[in-house]
Order: structure tokens, then sequence, then C-alpha cells
């Protein structure tokens, strides 16, 4: 019966989602939402605004050898730009060195919503990326709205998206829900919209408005912060070459909406 029911609400869920896609730079047109303004920027002050972000993550200083430098956050012609680079910097922590990358993470953590950013990639094996994470002793979840490295002749295409579980109440083991699909363009030509609604039922991914991947939530109930970097992620992608770098993953805007309760 519980297996009946949850596949009865994923193609409600669906339906939905399909029937009430969101316009670009909208939330979906079922029910009523209203903006979440303390995570909702167009960029057009002529740097961060630090009442709503951080210009580094705290306690983590980035996927080795890469380091998270702030100096490579920067707002500039209307936009986010997150660089990654070739450099050595002198006194890093231990396993970081020839290169630096950049984090931008929310101040005020959000638990269900619409959530919409527009953006270009950094053409660079550097990854760019889009997530939604918070960690306490009870309760660590992660989701992966995309995380790309579109350049090398295999991946120009490709969103990797994933729902991790660390920790939950009544949880004995992680576990980790991946998945990847292929857009039709490349990535890092152009801006394009990615987004993830996030319901007490079920998590949706879209880019340009059209769903590509939805899944049960089962466990991502905490309140958690969104977060916009660059990380060198060897396993996946492999180390950027000289000639990628300096790269930037530009963001236009992040928008975020509520659903209003009746």
């Amino acid at each position: 019966m519980l297996t009946v029911r949850r596949s009865l609400i994923g193609a409600l869920a669906l339906w939905i989602a399909t029937a009430w896609p969101p316009a670009l730079g909208e939330p979906p047109a079922d029910g009523r939402w209203e903006p979440v303004p303390e995570l909702t920027d167009e960029f057009k002050r002529p740097r961060l605004d630090d009442a709503m972000w951080l210009d580094h993550y705290p306690k983590w200083d980035g996927r080795k050898p890469g380091y998270f430098s702030p100096k490579n956050v920067a707002v500039s012609d209307g936009k986010l730009q997150i660089t990654a680079r070739m450099e050595d910097l002198p006194g890093l922590p231990e396993g970081y060195h020839t290169f630096t990358t950049g984090a931008v993470r929310s101040k005020v953590a959000v638990k269900y919503g619409y959530f919409e950013i527009k953006c270009r990639p950094m053409r660079s094996k550097a990854s760019s990326g889009f997530w939604f994470n918070e960690g306490s002793p009870g309760w660590w979840t992660e989701i992966d709205v995309f995380e790309v490295g579109p350049v090398g002749g295999q991946r120009e295409r490709t969103i990797f998206t994933s729902g991790h579980v660390f920790r939950a109440p009544g949880l004995e083991k992680g576990f980790a829900k991946p998945g990847k699909w292929e857009a039709p363009f490349n990535l890092a030509d152009d801006y394009h919209t990615h987004a993830l609604l996030w319901e007490k039922d079920m998590i949706t991914f879209y880019v340009d408005g059209v769903v590509f991947r939805q899944m049960e939530n089962t466990h991502w109930h905490n309140p958690s912060h969104l977060n916009l970097n660059s990380e060198i992620k060897q396993s996946w992608f492999g180390l950027p070459d000289k000639e990628e770098l300096p790269a930037t993953f530009s963001i236009e805007y992040v928008r975020s909406w509520r659903r209003v309760v009746e």
C-alpha cells in the first residue's frame, strides 16, 4: 500500500510540475507564492551584499587542492562572478596548492520553496555548482541542483544532480540519490535558468522551466543554506589545464519563493 501511495504521489507531483510549469524567473503557476527577500538578489550593487551572503564557506577551505579564496568572489556588470585560477597563495593550509576557487553561501537557511538562478557556468574542469546543505549532530543533508565541469569533449552538456543524506532522525546509514542529465545545449555557451522545487513530498529539478528530474522527498526536511561555488573535483573532471584558467561562473540572479499557506 505504501509503495502504491508513493507512486501516486510521484505521478501527481510530475503532473503538477508539467501542467503548471514556472515561467522563467517566476515560481510555478499552481498556488500562491511570495518572494523570500533574504534569498533573492539581482546583483545590482557594486559589491556582494554582506547582509545576505558570505564570500566563503565557514569551516571548509574548499576541495583540495583548490582553495576557496574570497578574492575570487566579485560583483560586476550586474552579475555575481565566481572565478577559478591557477595560482599558489602564500600560507595556505596543508594540501592546498596550484588552484584557487570561490564560494558564496547564504546567511539564512530555508526549508521548502522554489529557487531559481540564471547563470553561465565556467568553461573549465573547475566545477560550477548550485546546491543546498546544512549539518547538525542529528541531521545533515544536501541537495545538489547542479554540478558541472563543461569542458574536455565529454561533459559540455552533462548536468549532475544528487540528494545526500549523511545523518537524519532514525537513519542508521547515510545514502545518496545521484543522477545526471544531458542538456540540449553546451552549458558554458550562454545563460540558462536552473531551478529547484523543494516540497514536503517531492523534489523537482528544472532547466529553462522544463522538468528533467524528480525524486521523492524522504529525508530532506531540515532548513539548509544556499550555496554557489566552484571546486576542483579531480575524481570527476580531472585537474583544470593551464589554458582553461582563469575561468568564471557568472550568475545573473538568484530568486526564491515560498508557498503562501491558505
